[in-house]
C-alpha cells in the first residue's frame, strides 16, 4: 500500500513539474524575442510579446502594442559588407494604428535604428501586408535593423504584428549612369496658416514654366556630364502631374516647402518602379499678377532631402514669367539649370559624408575665393567642386571624390540576383530555442532609447 502511495506521489510530482515546465515554457515563448533588443522612447507605454494566435504562418508573430502614442521597436545588430545592397522584408498586420500627427512619416515599418532610413508604413487596421526595405550599407560594417511602431518625428498608437522577417544581399549598382525624374506639378492648391490666419492658394504652372523646366532638365543633363568631366552620365524623364499639391510642410528655416510626405501617393508610384536615383519636383508658390505668394524663406531650390533612400529636391518657380532665373539668354543667363545642379550637388555632398569622405560644404564657396558671376553664376565653383579641384591652404585640392559618382541609392531593381542571409531565421525546434535562451538572458535587462 505504501509503495502504491509513493508511486502516486511520484506521478503527481512529475505531473506538477511537467505542468510547471509547460507554464514556464509558455511564458518563455510569449516573451522570447530571439536575440532582438526591445526598446521604447517613453517607457511603460508599449508592450512586447510573442503571439501564438495571430500569426502569418507557423511561427509565433512578434507583437508591439502601444497603449498610448509612443515610438517602440525591437531590433537586431547584423554584420554588413560596406557599399553593398540589402533588402529586408517582413509581413505586417495592424489593428487601430493611428499617428499623433497627420502627414508625418510613422506607423508600423522596418528601419535602421538611429537613422532616418526606413520602409513605407502600415497604419489603420489591415490584414497581413508584405513590406520591403532596401538600403546600402555605405561605409558601415554593422547596422541595427529594427521593426518599429512609431517614427523618428512622430508617434503611433495601436497594435502591430510582425512575422516572416527575411534579409538578402546583392551587389550594388556601381555604374556612373544616374536616372533622374522631374515631376512638374501643374497646380499648388493649399490652405496654410500665416500670422494666425488661414490663407487659401491656388497657383498653376504656365506653358512658359513647363517649357523652361524641360529646357533646364535637358541642360542639366549636358552640364553634369560636362562639368564632371565625364565622371557621371545622366538619363532623365519629365512627367507632368495634374493631381494638385494639397499640403505643404513648414519649418522656421525654410518656411513652406513640399516634403516627400506631402506628395507621397505620387512618389510611391515611381519609387516602386525601382528605376530612379534622384527626384526633382517643380511647382509654383506665387504669382505676381494675382498677388498671391506662399511664404518661403528666400530659397528657389531646396535639396539634401531624401525619400525611401532616394535624393529629393524642390524646384520653386519664380512669381513672374519675366524672371530669367530659368531662362537661357546669351546676354543675361547662360546657366539657367544652376538650381538643378546646385540641389543635386547637395545630395552628393550628403552622400560623401555618409560614405566617410571629407569634402567642403557646398555653400562655402566664398571661403575658397569663389564669387557668383553675371551670366554664369557659380559654374566654376561647381565644376571644381565636382572634380576635387578646389585649392585649400591646409589640405591641398579638395572637393567631391571621384568614387561618389558610382555610389547610387539602392533600388529594388538591384535584387534580380540576390543571396538570402540567415540573420532572421526562426528556431525550428525546442533544442534550437534553448540554444538562444542564454543570449536572450544577456539582453533581458538592456534598457534602450530610440529616436533616429
Amino acid at each position: 500500500m505504501q509503495k502504491t502511495i509513493k508511486i502516486i506521489k511520484n506521478i503527481i510530482s512529475t505531473l506538477i513539474i511537467i505542468g510547471l515546465l509547460f507554464v514556464l515554457y509558455k511564458v518563455y515563448k510569449s516573451n522570447n524575442f530571439s536575440e532582438y533588443i526591445r526598446a521604447e522612447y517613453n517607457s511603460g507605454i508599449s508592450n512586447f510579446s510573442r503571439d501564438s494566435e495571430v500569426k502569418y504562418l507557423k511561427n509565433d508573430s512578434y507583437k508591439i502594442e502601444n497603449t498610448d502614442f509612443n515610438d517602440a521597436m525591437f531590433f537586431k545588430t547584423i554584420n554588413v559588407v560596406p557599399n553593398t545592397s540589402y533588402k529586408v522584408s517582413c509581413m505586417i498586420k495592424t489593428k487601430d494604428v493611428i499617428n499623433k500627427e497627420e502627414n508625418k512619416d510613422a506607423g508600423a515599418h522596418i528601419c535602421i535604428n538611429e537613422t532616418v532610413e526606413k520602409s513605407d508604413n502600415v497604419t489603420g487596421t489591415t490584414d497581413w501586408t508584405k513590406i520591403e526595405f532596401v538600403f546600402n550599407s555605405k561605409n558601415r560594417e554593422t547596422v541595427e535593423v529594427g521593426f518599429r511602431l512609431g517614427g523618428n518625428y512622430n508617434d503611433s498608437k495601436g497594435t502591430a504584428w510582425f512575422s516572416n522577417m527575411t534579409i538578402e544581399t546583392a551587389s550594388a549598382d556601381t555604374s556612373n549612369k544616374w536616372n533622374f525624374l522631374c515631376l512638374l506639378f501643374d497646380e499648388t492648391k493649399v490652405s496654410i496658416e500665416n500670422q494666425g490666419k488661414t490663407q487659401n492658394f491656388d497657383l498653376n504652372l504656365t506653358q512658359s514654366d513647363i517649357y523652361d523646366m524641360k529646357l533646364c532638365i535637358n541642360r542639366f543633363k549636358s552640364s553634369m556630364e560636362t562639368m564632371s568631366q565625364g565622371k557621371m552620365k545622366v538619363n532623365y524623364d519629365i512627367v507632368e502631374i495634374d493631381k494638385p499639391i494639397t499640403t505643404m510642410s513648414y519649418d522656421e528655416e525654410n518656411g513652406y516647402y513640399v516634403s516627400p510626405y506631402d506628395i507621397k501617393d505620387v512618389l510611391d508610384k515611381y519609387i516602386k518602379e525601382g528605376k530612379y536615383d534622384h527626384i526633382f519636383i517643380a511647382f509654383r508658390t506665387g504669382d505676381i499678377n494675382s498677388k498671391e505668394e506662399i511664404p518661403v524663406n528666400d530659397w528657389i531650390g531646396l535639396g539634401s532631402m531624401e525619400y525611401r533612400n532616394i535624393g529629393f529636391s524642390n524646384i520653386r518657380l519664380p512669381n513672374s514669367n519675366s524672371n530669367y532665373i530659368y531662362k537661357y539668354d546669351e546676354r543675361i543667363n547662360v546657366f539657367p539649370e544652376e538650381v538643378y545642379v546646385h540641389e543635386f550637388l547637395h545630395t552628393l555632398e550628403r552622400n560623401s559624408l555618409e560614405y566617410g569622405y571629407e569634402r567642403p560644404e557646398l555653400h562655402d564657396y566664398e571661403k575658397y575665393g569663389y564669387r557668383s558671376q553675371n551670366r554664369i553664376g557659380l559654374s566654376q565653383w561647381y565644376e571644381d567642386y565636382m572634380n576635387k579641384n578646389i585649392k585649400s591652404s591646409s589640405k591641398g585640392l579638395v572637393g567631391l571624390p571621384e568614387e561618389i559618382y558610382t555610389k547610387k541609392p539602392t533600388k529594388t531593381s538591384d535584387f534580380k540576383h540576390s543571396k538570402k542571409l540567415d540573420y532572421f531565421e526562426e528556431p525550428q525546434n525546442i533544442i534550437e530555442e534553448l540554444n538562444g535562451v542564454y543570449k536572450n538572458i544577456l539582453n533581458l535587462f538592456k534598457v534602450m532609447e530610440v529616436r533616429g
